[in-house]
């Protein structure tokens, strides 16, 4: 069976598998952030399917959204069009993204951090500051130590419905975990098609997120939990930052 790189696959069925996480309750909770400063235009890394990059243009603010997946471009555009949510999508990866535009603020929500390798955190970082305006803010969240000791390394997820159902095998590594996914997607004659891809999650510390955003040249403002619960328990680290 052929293994294809990370949702590859899950693109049409990210959002839909995802129905439980409160998207509406958890981009209110952002936008509210992003409010305190006087802000403009944002680019949103690591997009996938569009779901924040759309709420944050009903916020009123003008989007693009970056993702490295040609699969989730397609969705996210899909879905822009269908909501009538304007933005530009750009097929993209952040470690090596440039670009002559200047944004007043980046996003980069829902675990987009987690897939970063050690050994290039840094020049995402540079990355994200060059396209950032003077005062620009960053805001993005990672899945917690918490949440990998407790939730992901070397656990199995499964979620089990009419016309798909979603394994993830999960092995802890050093640095992380190793997602081996596996749906099996109904089909119009009622067969089941089976489809594989394996996803690679970085485990970062609060400690290692504030030392590449000081180095690079950030002050970092706030580091929450998620929806602003306690960072020590949460699955979430939620970080604040300003150019």
């Amino acid at each position: 069976m052929e293994r294809k790189a990370a949702y590859a696959n899950l693109a049409k069925w990210f959002e839909y598998l995802n129905d439980d996480c409160d998207y509406e309750n958890w981009s209110q909770y952002l936008i509210e952030k992003l409010r305190a400063f006087p802000l403009k235009n944002g680019l949103d890394v690591g997009c996938g399917g569009g779901w924040f990059t759309r709420a944050f243009h009903r916020a009123g603010y003008t989007m693009t959204g970056l993702d490295v997946s040609a699969e989730m471009l397609d969705f996210a555009q899909a879905q822009a069009v269908k909501e009538g949510a304007r933005g530009e999508y750009l097929l993209g990866d952040i470690t090596k993204f440039r670009t002559p535009k200047k944004f007043t603020f980046v996003t980069a929500i829902n675990d987009c951090i987690n897939y970063i390798p050690k050994n290039k955190l840094s020049a995402v970082m540079k990355n994200i500051k060059n396209a950032l305006t003077k005062g620009g803010v960053l805001l993005f969240d990672v899945s917690s130590p918490c949440k990998f000791r407790n939730k992901i390394a070397n656990t199995v997820s499964v979620d089990d419905r009419d016309d798909v159902t979603y394994m993830s095998f999960n092995r802890e590594e050093q640095d992380g975990a190793t997602l081996d996914v596996t749906l099996f997607v109904k089909r119009p004659d009622g067969a089941y098609e089976r489809l594989d891809e394996t996803h690679r999650q970085y485990l970062y510390t609060e400690e290692e997120l504030t030392a590449a955003l000081t180095e690079n040249g950030f002050t970092l403002l706030e580091v929450t939990g998620h929806l602003g619960e306690d960072k020590t328990t949460s699955d979430r680290l939620v970080f604040l930052a300003q150019k």
